[in-house]
């Protein structure tokens, strides 16, 4: 928030006008020479909440000036509305309050009684108890009620102060004053601000993660004697908490419900707002979503740092060290989030990547999926970082794209090249009943199973591959159940490929002819590198029925035989070290209809270099002649 623009209504009479110069020239003003002031703009000063610029706009009560009030209400941000006897606060409910919400105005009213210099009964406590307190029960919009007076000079500033914060710090999304209790949005937050806080996720904020909490918050240490009134008034006023060893998250909520009760609900905005919530108690989408683009033929990758958060995530919520992450650990992970990440939902998670016996995630297969997340989604990777509380140490301030890292553009060149990335894709291509499925499964370490189960929809396998010369990489399985043809057809789905693996059942005669009708359907797959792979090769090898036999047909590409593997034999997972060695250097594995052009571009440069040589030492020799 930027400006408040406040819109002073009331009766006439009630001294409107009178308040607003009063605050302008300090002084009271007895002779008016206008009925209406025109409007102030206050700029922003030391002395306002979030250092705001300030509009304050006089209006008239009288019914031909009814037009422009009913704009100016409409224009406002927090209306000042003004009483000062009894008849003006007998219209404050009968008349005043209706009329706001008949135009349907959603914004806060401070609720003024003036010219108490006038009254007989000075005591303020008794005129709130008496006046005010039965209107803001009945009106859930007036935020906050006030005495003052223009002539005495009373209360002047206050009031537009009030005005200002209940702009900047607004009471009615945190606490439902009829109930006396916090509104669950905000209970929500601060939930999630205790988690995030609560560093050794022991379920209690110990002395030093108060001190981090003050400093990130408030920017000042925290005293011990602050501290120990702090723990007093929590255990005051909740009978069982036990503070001795940290406030608990029953006491930090309790703790900010007595803020609002006393008025200090801007504490608890400086907390949300430290934490990027908006007005509306959302995170702020810009925190969510950061910028952050990716260029053409690029992808997203999690940066060290971002590796080094999820491990210390897994390390953090593994509670019984069994190396593995059970649900309940895995639902108080994703405590202070919406849940796991619909796209996890998609691939089937946790059966997507690596599981202990237990069926636990363990720490190799967690990498393995926020690798593929980033790969495929890297918006969902940012918004869970931004979640779960990762903090940037370098980069932009508060930005969570400082774990995550963009790969060098990725050209499909048949020359050989190391394509720098170190997660890749490769969609597995075949006949129904090949052997897909079950090679997805053996990625995975799960034990064979003998049982056919038709792949309806596409599924995911993620696992790290440690490659020749022990760099490890993430290769992404994804066989395309029926919608092979729809996704074959999709250029993007394409382009994201680095790698085909066509697989056939060696032991079916029908099985290769499959590949020779999908690479007739869809020749854009010739741009991409592929490997060839005969599946069941521990059963009796079979003559395929098609123009050509897999080794001819092969060979007539210029290509490696098909590899002939089985997923019971323990050498299958030197497969998935080829897949990976071949998308991350696709020359060695591109179909390819005739011998390329040698690349001459290291003879040019050569050239270029002796001849640039040549004419700078005949220019010397010149230049030595001449002199002589």
């Amino acid at each position: 928030m930027s400006a408040v623009r406040i819109c002073v209504c009331g009766d006439e009479a009630t001294g409107k006008s009178s308040l607003i110069t009063s605050l302008v020239k300090d002084v009271f003003v007895t002779n008016k020479i206008q009925s209406v002031l025109p409007q102030i703009t206050i700029p922003p000063s030391i002395g306002t909440p979030e250092n705001v610029t300030t509009t304050i706009v006089d209006t008239s009560a009288l019914p031909q000036e009814r037009n422009t009030l009913r704009k100016e209400i409409r224009k406002s941000n927090v209306i000042l509305l003004v009483y000062s006897d009894h008849y003006s606060y007998e219209r404050v409910a009968l008349f005043w309050m209706p009329y706001f919400r008949s135009l349907g105005v959603n914004v806060p009213v401070v609720l003024c009684a003036n010219k108490s210099d006038l009254t007989t009964n000075g005591n303020t406590a008794q005129v709130v108890e008496d006046e005010m307190l039965p209107v803001m029960a009945e009106f859930k919009e007036i935020d906050s009620c006030i005495r003052t007076s223009a002539r005495e000079h009373h209360n002047v500033n206050e009031v537009f102060f009030l005005c200002q914060k209940a702009v900047t710090h607004p009471i009615a999304p945190l606490f439902d004053s009829k109930e006396g209790n916090l509104k669950p949005a905000a209970v929500a937050a601060l939930k999630r601000i205790f988690y995030l806080c609560d560093k050794d996720q022991d379920g209690c904020l110990n002395d030093q993660e108060m001190h981090d909490f003050q400093a990130k918050c408030f920017e000042k240490p925290l005293s011990a004697d602050d501290l120990d009134n702090i723990k007093l008034s929590i255990s005051k006023s909740l009978a069982a908490s036990d503070v001795e060893n940290g406030i608990d998250q029953k006491g930090f909520i309790h703790l900010n419900k007595i803020f609002a009760e006393k008025g200090r609900h801007e504490t608890i905005w400086i907390i949300l707002r430290k934490f990027h919530y908006t007005d509306s108690l959302s995170l702020k989408d810009s925190f969510l979503h950061p910028k952050f683009e990716i260029p053409e033929n690029s992808s997203a990758e999690l940066s060290p740092a971002g590796y080094r958060f999820f491990v210390d995530l897994f390390l953090l919520f593994d509670k019984d060290n069994d190396g593995g992450l059970n649900d309940s650990e895995l639902d108080a992970l994703f405590a202070p989030t919406p849940g796991q990440p619909p796209f996890w939902l998609e691939t089937s998670f946790p059966s997507s990547t690596v599981r202990n016996e237990a069926g636990h995630i363990t720490l190799q297969g967690w990498l393995a999926q926020w690798s593929m997340t980033t790969f495929v989604s890297p918006s969902t990777t940012l918004s869970y970082l931004a979640y779960l509380g990762f903090e940037a140490t370098g980069g932009p301030r508060n930005s969570t794209t400082s774990a995550l890292k963009i790969t060098k553009p990725r050209k499909r060149r048949r020359r050989p090249g190391r394509v720098e990335r170190n997660v890749v894709l490769c969609y597995v291509l075949g006949a129904p009943s090949s052997g897909k499925s079950s090679l997805l499964d053996a990625f995975l370490n799960r034990p064979f199973d003998s049982l056919y189960r038709p792949s309806i929809k596409p599924r995911t396998a993620v696992n790290s591959v440690e490659l020749q010369g022990g760099k490890q990489c993430y290769l992404i399985l994804e066989e395309l159940g029926e919608l092979e043809s729809a996704i074959l057809e999709n250029q993007a789905k394409l382009d994201a490929c680095d790698l085909i693996c066509y697989t056939y059942d060696s032991s079916d005669p029908d099985s290769f002819s499959h590949i020779v009708s999908l690479r007739e359907r869809f020749p854009q797959l010739d741009e991409l590198p592929a490997i060839y792979t005969a599946l069941k090769a521990d059963q009796d090898k079979t003559t395929q029925r098609s123009e050509k036999q897999p080794d001819e047909y092969t060979m007539a590409l210029n290509m490696n035989s098909p590899l002939h593997v089985s997923v019971t034999w323990n050498s299958i997972s030197e497969l998935f070290v080829t897949l990976a060695e071949a998308a991350t250097n696709p020359s060695t594995a591109f179909p390819k209809s005739e011998e390329e052009p040698p690349d001459r571009t290291g003879m040019y440069v050569a050239l270029g270099a002796t001849a640039c040589a040549l004419i700078a030492a005949v220019m010397i020799w010149r230049r030595t002649t001449n002199s002589n």
